[in-house]
């Protein structure tokens, strides 16, 4: 059987390492706390995040106790690791509620309450908050050269363009961040993106020298899609955790539509499947790739794993909507506008008049009676799924959907709401 750390590595979340003889042997060895820092930079995490906070709760399963750090001190300062511009600086309110978000998000995946290995939620404001310049620059700044400083890869892509004495500063908080883990709660492994990794070894650098104690620290590699593509808020493609920002179905379709060259690979770096029962998928998926079956079940085990097993169901109605294959009355309005939220909506009046043809035309669906009659006479015409071939048809009450909407589609693909 694989060890723990060997399955990391095969799932592929295992990208740079501290001595990983002695890493091994230090997770063999017992429990051990470890750490990975968020940063509250918006009101919910994204799927960005979904590795490192999966990486906690894996650690958790295997008999280690995890700790959440939500850095509302250093979310103050914002982390310049390969950004090409200085992040905007957010007011102490903003990114308090921001922190208070981000707590309720994260104890959805791991557990405080486990008997055997609890986890940890810490905010480091709360150590930040009573600490003077000069009492840091003393305890903390003496240690590090800013040739040191200067070396790290993050700092030296921005030297060029700029970058303020703010952000330059920003390694020796988070090397602050590990160093007060460890005397608080005996923290000797942190783990972060591969961004992350001259944040990182600065606090091992100022354990060394302060506190003398022997620490390990591995990264993750940057996510991305087949194309060199991003996960992430910055990058403009943000996929939130909170179902208010990205609905169960915009969730699930997100890793349905998943490239056929990356769905395996996804399956192992963001499922709790075994890598047993992934083989068997892959096995599958390669006889018959138009079934999409890694795809699919990419999209069950991640829907379920964030929202739970009516959100899966709720998506699945939804797609079966929009594909023909649901019954407009077995779904509410609310999942029915869900999965329409992006189509045109028209406002009509309780006495405006039904026909389908002159509704059509005044809605804007079609651009002229002609067209909308040929449309209808051709099948083209369906009212809450079901195909209009009658010209002189009326809607009537039974075409409203609980007093609300009424949804038209107009050939295979294009949807239109109309709103009471």
């Amino acid at each position: 059987m694989l060890s723990f750390f060997e399955e990391l590595k095969k799932r592929g979340l295992v990208y740079q390492t501290t001595d990983e003889t002695e890493l091994i042997k230090a997770l063999e060895k017992g429990a051990i706390h470890m750490y990975i820092g968020f940063d509250p930079t918006a009101s919910s995490l994204h799927v960005g995040h979904l590795v490192p906070i999966l990486l906690l709760r894996r650690f958790q399963l295997i008999g280690h106790f995890p700790i959440a750090l939500v850095g509302g001190g250093t979310g103050l300062i914002g982390d310049p690791s390969f950004k090409n511009e200085e992040r905007k600086l957010n007011s102490l309110e903003v990114v308090q509620g921001f922190v208070k978000s981000l707590k309720i998000q994260i104890a959805r995946f791991i557990d405080f309450e486990d008997k055997k290995y609890p986890a940890i939620l810490v905010d480091n404001y709360d150590w930040y908050k009573d600490v003077s310049l000069i009492d840091f620059l003393r305890d903390v700044g003496k240690y590090f050269t800013v040739n040191y400083m200067m070396s790290k890869e993050s700092v030296k892509r921005r030297i060029e363009m700029g970058i303020s004495y703010t952000e330059f500063a920003y390694q020796l908080l988070q090397g602050y961040d590990f160093y007060m883990l460890n005397q608080k709660y005996q923290v000797t492994l942190q783990v972060g993106g591969s961004d992350q990794w001259g944040n990182i070894t600065a606090g091992i650098e100022l354990l060394r020298r302060k506190a003398d104690v022997a620490i390990h620290a591995f990264t993750i590699p940057l996510i991305t899609d087949a194309t060199g593509k991003k996960f992430g808020k910055s990058e403009g493609n943000a996929v939130w955790l909170d179902a208010d920002k990205t609905s169960f179905y915009e969730f699930y379709q997100f890793w349905l539509n998943t490239r056929d060259e990356d769905a395996v690979r996804f399956l192992k770096l963001f499922t709790f499947l075994t890598l047993d029962e992934i083989a068997k998928i892959e096995e599958e998926f390669v006889k018959a790739p138009h079934k999409r079956l890694a795809q699919k079940m990419l999209a069950k085990e991640m829907t379920v794993l964030i929202h739970g097993e009516d959100a899966h169901e709720q998506a699945l109605r939804i797609s079966g909507l929009l594909f023909g294959k649901t019954d407009f009355k077995e779904m509410s309005v609310a999942e029915i506008k869900h999965g329409l939220k992006d189509v045109p909506n028209f406002k009509i009046s309780q006495d405006q008049d039904k026909n389908i043809i002159e509704l059509l035309v005044t809605s804007g669906i079609v651009s002229s009676k002609r067209q909308a009659r040929e449309d209808v006479n051709n099948g083209a015409i369906y009212i809450n799924g079901k195909r209009i071939q009658d010209v002189s048809y009326k809607l009537t009450k039974q075409d409203k959907l609980e007093e609300e909407i009424t949804v038209i589609r107009r050939g295979k693909k294009k949807y239109f709401i109309l709103v009471y």
